[in-house]
């Protein structure tokens, strides 16, 4: 049973594909509530912005990092934000980390696609 996810403004099927889905309960540095994970995107349906935020943490109310780029992710067709791109995915490499306490932010993590569920427009094909 796969789904189509389609832009809530404009309805354009932005070709996310479930096999690329995040199961729910995997674990984020920056939250994954009221979103959903992608592990890859087709580009062309996609208009990507970087946006740079430093900023001490205390300041900001979403606490995702005291420099961590992100990218926004707009519909190609609309131009409507629908989610961003973290970098705190999966780490690329099975390295234990440095002192093997764990994979830290050295380690090249790969990009993860995070849609708001409320930009999008789910519709369950049978």
């Amino acid at each position: 049973m796969a789904s189509i996810y389609s832009c809530a403004e404009c309805g354009t099927n932005l070709n996310l594909r479930t096999v690329h889905l995040f199961p729910p309960d995997f674990y984020f540095e920056a939250g994954n509530k009221g979103t959903l994970s992608f592990s890859s995107v087709d580009s062309s349906k996609f208009r990507f912005e970087k946006e740079d935020k430093i900023r001490p943490f205390f300041e900001t109310v979403n606490y995702w990092g005291i420099q961590r780029k992100r990218t926004k992710i707009k519909c190609n067709s609309c131009g409507r934000l629908v989610g961003y791109i973290y970098d705190d995915g999966p780490p690329l490499t099975d390295s234990p980390g440095q002192f093997h306490m764990g994979p830290s932010q050295v380690i090249p993590r790969a990009p993860r696609y995070r849609f708001k569920i409320k930009a999008l427009q789910i519709t369950t094909e049978t």
